[in-house]
């Protein structure tokens, strides 16, 4: 059961954090709701952790504010119950069995101890309950944080960097347990650097880079209005093919394995011009680029690290 937080959404308004002349997160307004799967991206240094903090009342804006269904999360009386959080700091005691950690966070929240149990068979921890912490992998390690953040059944999660290091098997676990979350009606705020995994689970997406607000929009959106979209062509003569297309204002470009990637120009029409210019064609597709290649187009990042 989702308990009533008055509402269920993430509200933030010209949030705004400096450290010395170093502006983190630059008057920040966006809004997450229920019922969906929100990413937040950001490089490394972009101010996602740092919102998340603020949000999770770690660290005092300097202006603005972030509230969850209408409250600020110190004005939570039992946060568990209402948020579910997972910081990539979060490091609970290594002496401690994961039952002992759950079951202290329960017992602080007024939480069933019913619920240890159910979390920990949730995220595949069972078998672990009496394990200490400090001899979990990365990946157990992970799906503990997950379980704390799951003990209260919150309706509002928020979540930095889940899936860091769970394997492949653990991945899509989560990413079915994320997408179920959203199913209930519950509101996911989800951070991570894997793209990939993000355009598979993600519905609407929130985008940042050094400080500022660049994209709060969805995931098809994003890309069809930020990304590239270009023709795939293959054929035996691709720099006849080059020339051709140049010549009819196109912009060709030879990709690494000798097929050519053209913008500037419908598919349709290298068909006709390839026939006409007697130029077989082996492959002849339209391509969207992937949410990775579009977040380093609009961020202007030509790295592949945006963790942070």
């Amino acid at each position: 059961m989702i308990h009533d937080v008055i509402d269920h959404v993430i509200d933030v308004q010209n949030l705004t954090k400096r450290y010395g002349q170093n502006t983190v997160v630059g008057g920040f307004t966006f809004t997450v709701r229920s019922g969906a799967v929100t990413g937040f991206l950001g490089a490394n240094g972009a101010g996602k952790s740092t919102t998340m903090r603020m949000l999770l009342g770690l660290t005092r804006p300097d202006t603005g504010s972030a509230t969850i269904g209408g409250r600020a999360y110190r004005e939570l009386t039992y946060p568990a119950r209402h948020v579910g959080a997972l910081l990539e700091t979060s490091v609970p005691h290594r002496g401690m069995t994961a039952a002992d950690h759950l079951l202290w966070l329960a017992q602080s929240n007024r939480i069933a101890r019913r619920r240890v149990g159910e979390v920990l068979e949730t995220v595949g921890l069972t078998g672990a309950a009496e394990r200490r912490i400090g001899t979990f992998s990365l990946g157990m390690g992970r799906r503990l944080g997950l379980a704390a953040a799951l003990l209260g059944d919150p309706p509002v999660l928020v979540l930095d960097e889940p899936a860091n290091g769970l394997d492949a098997e653990g991945i899509r676990w989560l990413r079915e347990l994320l997408r179920s979350m959203a199913a209930e009606g519950r509101t996911v705020l989800v951070s991570s650097h894997l793209m990939t995994e993000m355009s598979m689970v993600a519905d609407h997406l929130i985008v940042i880079d050094r400080g500022q607000l660049l994209a709060e929009t969805g995931m098809s959106d994003f890309i069809r209005r930020h990304g590239r979209t270009y023709v795939r062509v293959r054929t035996p003569e691709p720099l006849r093919l080059h020339t051709e297309l140049a010549q009819k204002g196109a912009s060709p470009r030879l990709a690494p394995d000798g097929g050519l990637e053209v913008d500037g120009i419908q598919a349709a029409e290298i068909s006709r011009l390839a026939a006409a210019s007697g130029i077989p064609l082996e492959e002849l597709s339209t391509r969207t680029a992937s949410l990775e290649d579009t977040f380093l187009k609009l961020t202007g990042n030509g790295g592949s690290n945006t963790h942070g």
